[in-house]
């Protein structure tokens, strides 16, 4: 078993009480959340029924398609194991130079709950702050009140970075310097708090690092009055792109794709 900081040992302790699971179960679930950056999860669980998929905001997929009583139960253990990953240590900080440990941010930040990297872009996340590695020169930014869901790169070489969270797709570059130079980026974007409301936002271009929410995919209940209907087939079709799309970001296999297409295809 991965192990855990007193805080973290607790956290999952709590939780095995409140959902009845055992402890090597929690332990399973969040370490899947945390390998998909605390807004996404892909795993196998027995006490859960088996294997299954979970999206922060979106769709959660269990074994057993239809036990909305599971899926709910999934869902909040996910919500609430994605919610201590940003605001406790979970995971005791990796010493400098092991086989867990690729310290380029600062000491002082501890043990990301999320890294990654894209092109010659790496970054990593902390609680309240983000840390990012640009051409050798680490820029740390206060996060605010953000739970970041993933960060993605644009396409094209630019070297300006967006995340994911509660409030939607945020640019980096919006987020206060604690320390470092800063990216380069061809226009800043302005200084903002987004724990005020503010004004809609034109959506920025999409990655697979943060795939917008998605709406629960069950199949609408059959009715055989409206089988010819055309409204019906147009629900039908649109259930099928949707899955598309959460195939092309990563969320379904080709095969769990193709299993439900053709599902839904028998409805029609």
């Amino acid at each position: 078993m991965q192990q855990l900081t007193p805080a973290g040992q607790n956290v999952v302790d709590d939780l095995a009480r409140r959902y009845n699971l055992s402890q090597n179960a929690v332990m399973e679930m969040l370490v899947a959340v945390n390998q998909g950056g605390g807004f996404m999860a892909q795993f196998w669980c027995g006490e859960l029924g088996g294997g299954g998929q979970w999206m922060r905001g979106g769709m959660t997929m269990v074994g057993d398609m239809f036990n909305h009583g599971l899926k709910n139960t999934v869902d909040n253990l996910c919500n609430d194991l994605s919610n201590a990953l940003a605001n406790t240590q979970m995971f005791p900080v990796a010493p400098p130079g092991s086989r867990n440990s690729s310290q380029w941010w600062p000491g002082d930040l501890g043990s990301p709950f999320s890294s990654g990297g894209q092109n010659n872009i790496r970054y990593a996340v902390f609680p309240r702050r983000l840390a990012v590695e640009l051409n050798g020169q680490v820029t740390v930014y206060d996060t605010l009140d953000h739970n970041i869901g993933g960060v993605s790169q644009q396409q094209g070489g630019d070297t300006s970075l967006s995340f994911g969270s509660q409030y939607g797709t945020v640019s980096v570059s919006s987020l206060p310097i604690v320390s470092g130079p800063g990216l380069i980026q061809s226009a800043q974007a302005p200084q903002n708090n987004f724990a005020n409301p503010a004004p809609a936002m034109a959506p920025e271009p999409q990655s697979s690092w943060n795939p917008p929410p998605q709406p629960s995919f069950d199949p609408p209940p059959s009715n055989p009055q409206r089988s010819g209907n055309a409204s019906s087939s147009d629900e039908l079709i649109g259930l099928i792109e949707k899955l598309a799309r959460l195939r092309d970001a990563g969320a379904l296999t080709d095969q769990e794709f193709n299993t439900k297409k053709s599902e839904l295809l028998g409805r029609l």
